[in-house]
C-alpha cells in the first residue's frame, strides 16, 4: 500500500488560489500602511502609490458591479480608481480596520455619486435621484423573494415611501438617459419622434387644458388649491410646501395623493398621478 505522503496533491481549487491571492494582498498592504505612520514625504509617496497599484483589482472590481447603467466600462474604472486614492490618502492603518473594508465603501460611495451628478440627462430633485437609486437595488430583491414582479405598492412599503412619492421617482427615472427625436416612431416608420411633439408655440392646447380642469379645480377646498397650486405650478418640492404650510412631508404627501385621486375621479382619467 503506497504511503500517503507520495500520492500527487490535488490541483489548488481557482476559489483557494483567488483566497490566497486576497490575503497575500492584504498582508502586502497592511505592511505599507504600518510604514506609512513614520517615512518621509517623498518615501510617504512611493508607499501610497504601490499601495494603489496593489488594490487596482479592488476597485475594478467595484466598478464592474456597476456596468451596463448607462456609463461607458474605463469611465466607472476612473471614477473607482479616484475612490481608492481617496481611501489609500485617508486610511488610517491604527484604527484597527483592514483596508479593503474601509476602501470598498468609498470606492462605491464614489460611483454612486458619479451616477447621481453627472449621469441623469435631464436632472430632478436629488431625493428622487436617490430614491431612483435604492428602487434599482430594491427591485430585483422583491422581484427573487415574491417569485414574481413586485407591485408599486410592495415596492413603495420596501422602500418606507408613499405610493406618491415612489409615482414621482418612476417619473423622473424618464430623465435618467434621452432618447433622440430622429429616431423613427416605431419600426418602419417614416415619422421620427420630433415629427409627432407638439408646438410648443401654440398656445391652444394649454388654454384648453385649463379649461377642463377648471370645474374639478372649483370643488377642491382652499386649501387643496393652495397645495396644487404650490406643487404643480410653483413646482415645490412635498417637503418645502410642508414647511411652507406647516405639515409633515408625509402629510403632505397623503393630502396630494387625496386631491389627485378626487381630481381623477372627477375628469374620469388613469394617469393623473402619472404626470404628478
Amino acid at each position: 500500500m503506497a504511503s500517503l505522503a507520495y500520492l500527487p496533491k490535488p490541483a489548488p481549487s481557482e476559489d483557494t488560489s483567488a483566497e490566497a491571492s486576497r490575503r497575500e494582498r492584504q498582508t502586502l498592504t497592511a505592511t505599507i500602511f504600518l510604514r506609512l505612520t513614520d517615512c518621509s514625504a517623498s518615501e510617504r509617496q512611493r508607499l501610497q502609490h504601490q499601495a494603489m497599484l496593489l488594490n487596482l483589482g479592488l476597485a475594478d472590481g467595484i466598478a464592474a458591479r456597476y456596468t451596463g447603467r448607462g456609463v461607458e466600462r474605463d469611465d466607472l474604472i476612473q471614477v473607482a480608481r479616484l475612490g481608492l486614492l481617496k481611501s489609500v490618502v485617508g486610511y488610517r492603518a491604527d484604527k484597527g480596520t483592514v483596508f479593503a473594508a474601509y476602501a470598498s465603501p468609498t470606492i462605491a460611495g464614489e460611483i454612486k455619486r458619479y451616477f447621481r451628478d453627472y449621469v441623469w440627462m435631464v436632472r430632478p430633485p436629488r431625493r428622487l435621484q436617490e430614491l431612483h437609486s435604492q428602487l434599482r437595488l430594491v427591485e430585483p430583491e422583491l422581484r427573487q423573494r415574491l417569485q414574481a414582479a413586485p407591485s408599486a405598492a410592495d415596492l413603495a412599503s420596501a422602500l418606507g415611501v408613499e405610493p406618491m412619492e415612489l409615482s414621482e421617482a418612476l417619473f423622473a427615472a424618464g430623465g435618467y438617459c434621452t432618447v433622440s427625436l430622429d429616431v423613427p416612431a416605431y419600426a418602419g416608420s417614416g415619422q421620427s419622434v420630433g415629427d409627432a411633439l407638439s408646438d410648443d408655440n401654440d398656445d391652444y392646447p394649454m388654454v384648453e387644458r385649463a379649461e377642463w380642469l377648471r370645474p374639478a379645480l372649483a370643488r377642491l377646498t382652499r386649501r387643496e388649491r393652495q397645495i396644487v397650486e404650490l406643487r404643480f405650478v410653483e413646482d415645490l418640492s412635498q417637503g418645502q410646501i410642508g414647511r411652507r404650510l406647516g405639515f409633515s412631508q408625509m402629510h403632505v404627501s397623503r393630502l396630494l395623493a387625496g386631491i389627485l385621486a378626487q381630481l381623477r375621479d372627477d375628469l374620469k382619467i388613469t394617469d393623473v398621478t402619472a404626470t404628478a
